[in-house]
């Protein structure tokens, strides 16, 4: 019996050892989710920062000496061009006024005797009753009291224009803001005192700067532009402002504290939203890029040498591409340099890759949670 056991035991220990010599199967290649890339068309914006200004801003300022006496309009309120603002006394403006009236009839009255004078000279020298001397004093008293009423002439405009300034009207149509001055007070007396301010706030100004490098690398860019720059005002609440802007400004010097360049554009404000002077973000188009390729945040990873992907090539092997990215755009990178068209840009299991190795490409879906910390795991 023990025979028969030592028999069957041999065997058992040759299968044993056969099976030790097969080597175990190969995993199969780690499936990988790809977006195939093509070249294509992107607008090209720029997040920005600016401050609005009135389109038009007037100082209304005391033109002639006198006591305030009134303001006539709504401190805060949209006024009209030529509307009355303020009035400042006019009774010593209107005799001073007077004054040259009564100085322009005395020159008148001069002028008259003068020319009388003159025609007598004139009609008694043929005979030669009246000296050569006495001809030319004659005609020359003429020519002074002419010019005597000319003077008097512009003096009366002058009181006139003058008069008219006790009465201070709106210079532009706009907003009016707070009075300087309270009545009672006396004004331009040695120089022109400030009354209010109107500031033309539809529409506004946006006033910001953009590096100057930036600046040469979007005019260097092969842009296709349809009319003017457009210029996106983003409001407090991060909502877009209902009515876009246009560029109309760009400076040609660099500021040299900034290294920036000044860059306007013109807001439409028809319901007097926007305020001057406010801090705001806006986002400029500045044209439309051909041949750029949008990639999936996810896809790109960064290492010391700067942005990549990974991509899945034709012969299934992955393979490392560094790429050039211009900006985020919703949830993808613009890519402006380093793909081709038709590549496979491995989005998801980032992990499984590796370059060099084969793997088997599937469409990508947008990732789950889940998956979404694999990848973000991957690259980190």
């Amino acid at each position: 019996m023990r025979r028969a056991a030592i028999t069957l035991l041999f065997p058992l220990l040759a299968l044993a050892a056969c099976g030790g010599d097969v080597p175990p199967a190969a995993p199969p290649p780690p499936e990988l989710g790809v977006v195939v890339v093509q070249p294509g068309d992107a607008l090209l914006k720029r997040d920005l920062v600016g401050r609005l200004a009135a389109y038009r801003s007037a100082d209304v300022r005391a033109r002639v000496a006198g006591v305030l006496q009134r303001r006539a309009y709504q401190e805060g309120s949209d006024v009209r061009e030529g509307q009355v603002l303020f009035e400042i006394d006019p009774a010593p403006l209107r005799a001073a006024a007077s004054e040259t009236q009564a100085a322009l009839a005395q020159a008148r009255a001069n002028q008259a005797n003068a020319r009388a004078a003159a025609d007598r000279a004139r009609s008694l020298a043929p005979q030669k009753f009246i000296s050569q001397s006495d001809l030319d004093n004659a005609l020359a008293a003429e020519r002074s009291a002419s010019a005597a009423v000319q003077a008097a002439q512009a003096a009366v405009e002058s009181a006139g224009i003058n008069l008219g300034y006790a009465t201070v009207r709106a210079p532009i149509s706009g907003r009016a803001g707070k009075q300087q001055v309270t009545e009672g007070a006396l004004v331009g007396e040695g120089s022109a005192t400030l009354l209010t301010t109107v500031d033309q706030i539809d529409p506004l100004y946006v006033n910001f700067t953009m590096g100057a490098a930036e600046l040469d690398q979007v005019r260097a860019m092969q842009l296709d532009r349809e009319g003017a720059v457009q210029v996106q005002v983003q409001l407090p609440d991060g909502s877009p402002y209902a009515h876009a802007g246009q560029l109309d400004f760009s400076g040609d010097t660099v500021d040299p504290d900034t290294g920036a360049v000044s860059l306007r554009a013109i807001l439409p404000n028809p319901d007097r939203r926007l305020l001057p002077g406010t801090y705001v973000t806006l986002v400029a188009t500045l044209g439309v890029q051909h041949g750029v390729f949008p990639v999936p945040h996810a896809a790109v990873q960064r290492d010391a040498t700067g942005p990549y992907v990974l991509v899945v090539g034709a012969d299934d092997t992955v393979a490392r591409k560094d790429v050039t990215i211009d900006r985020s755009e919703g949830g993808d990178w613009i890519v402006t340099a380093g793909l081709a068209a038709g590549d496979r840009v491995v989005v998801s299991g980032l992990q499984r890759a590796r370059v060099g190795e084969p793997a088997t490409a599937t469409p990508w879906q947008p990732a789950t949670s889940g998956d979404a910390g694999d990848d973000a795991s991957a690259q980190d």
